[in-house]
Parts: C-alpha cells; structure tokens; sequence
C-alpha cells in the first residue's frame, strides 16, 4: 500500500472517530436527576424528559400525511419500523392545519429527547411543536410538502453532530429539564 493511501486511511479513521466521540456526547448529555431540577422548577411549568434515548425502539410514533401525496404515511411508517423506530398511527393529519416545510413533530414533556432524535431523520428541519398537557410519550410526525425521505444513517449521525455542537436539545418554553 501506497504512503498516500494509508495517510488518506488514517485520517478517514480519525474523522470516523471524531464523529462518534460527538454523537456519544451529544446522547449522554443531560444525566442529571429530577431531584435538582423539580426544585428549581417554577410554578406552572412542566418537567420535560430531555434525555436522547439509546435506541430507536424506545421511541414511540405516529405518522400523518398532510399532502396530496396518497399512502405516504404508511410508506414513511414502513421506512421508520425498518430504522427500529415503534410506529402505532398512521393516516391524514388528525387536525387539519396546513403543514409548510418538510413536517412538524408534536410531543409533550415525555418525549422532546425521542423528537430530536426523530428530527435527526429529518436534518433538524422539522418544526417542533410542544405540547405542556400531553401526558403520552408519543411523537406525532406530520409529513409536509417539503418532505423528500428520511435522512440516511450517515447524515442522522451529521445532524446529531450538529445538536452536540448547539449544546444538545434545547429546553421547550414552559418546561423545566427533568433529567430523566
């Protein structure tokens, strides 16, 4: 072998390692406990679960269509069960409103850690919308006409690159970082 090629080897190694040291920053940051945080939680807001889980089968989906695209609901729901995610929904956009963008993910204070893993899948340009009153675990993924097709592992693990260098999942407005 070529002194080149093992140079080029060498440094491709050093970019792989690189890029797993960050994704293993970016899952693990946020292992405070609740204790800490219910304290200094002020009246009125929620505790929300930040903690990015380890495996996409501990993420919980429903997928809707909100374009003129027919069966691509249950297309996305088959890409998302072959990349481990759990999908129990499908259909059209359950409450009407018009979708702009590549989609809206809706979650409620147990899952905004599983919607910017599942955001990951869509290079962090979905919309995230929070919702305080939800009690489920669930991520609703509202596909829009921006949407092409899930990101591949290799640009999920760029955009969680991404995240670890913005200082990880940001903290919704009325919502306290649980730790959990």
């Amino acid at each position: 072998m070529s002194f080149a090629r093992v140079r080029a080897l060498a440094l491709v190694g050093i970019l792989v390692l690189a890029a797993g040291v960050l994704t293993v920053m970016a899952l693990t940051k946020g292992s405070k406990g609740n204790e800490a945080h219910a304290s200094t939680c002020p009246s009125g807001y929620v505790l929300a679960n930040m903690k990015l889980p380890n495996d996409n089968q501990q993420i919980n989906l429903n997928v809707f269509n909100a374009t003129d695209k027919v069966g691509l609901a249950n297309s996305v729901k088959l890409d998302f069960e072959y990349r481990r995610f759990k999908v129990a929904k499908t259909g059209n956009n359950p409450l009407k409103k018009p979708v702009q963008g590549v989609g809206i993910l809706r979650f409620g204070p147990q899952s905004v850690g599983s919607a910017y893993v599942v955001n990951a899948y869509f290079l962090n340009d979905a919309f995230l919308d929070f919702d305080p009153n939800r009690t489920d675990a669930s991520v609703d993924v509202i596909l829009g006409p921006g949407f092409k097709q899930l990101a591949t592992q290799t640009e999920v693990n760029q955009a969680f690159t991404v995240l670890a260098g913005n200082g990880g999942p940001v903290v919704p407005s009325g919502a306290c970082e649980s730790g959990s």
